[in-house]
């Protein structure tokens, strides 16, 4: 199973993604887009720099939990984790993200 970006809006009229594993469990997802081209912009982007390990942060969460976020190659944040109970399940959320976004179809909830 591979896995899939599920493009949709938001009630403020912005758009978002979330990358999901072909269980459909999410692993991944965006800040508010302005814009649709500006969503799928970046969707290419999580696709193109998460190849490279380089591109991950892993940090924690004021109550201590840790997560990811995945970084352009400017720096900017492209998308983020959920929370997890450990390092090394986190770790495992980066591979998950590496694993499936390079080839995850484009769905998209937005006529």
């Amino acid at each position: 199973m591979t896995g899939k970006f599920e493009i949709s809006s938001r009630s403020n009229g912005e758009f978002q993604f979330n990358l999901k594993t072909g269980k459909g469990q999410v692993i991944l997802s965006s800040e508010g887009y302005s814009s649709l081209p500006a969503c799928q912009m970046g969707v290419e982007s999580v696709r193109m720099h998460s190849v490279n390990p380089t591109h991950f942060e892993c940090k924690t969460a004021k109550d201590g939990s840790p997560y990811f976020s995945l970084k352009a190659s400017n720096g900017q944040i492209i998308g983020k984790s959920e929370m997890y109970s450990s390092v090394s399940a986190c770790d495992n959320g980066i591979q998950a993200v590496m694993t499936n976004a390079p080839g995850a179809e484009v769905l998209s909830e937005i006529a």
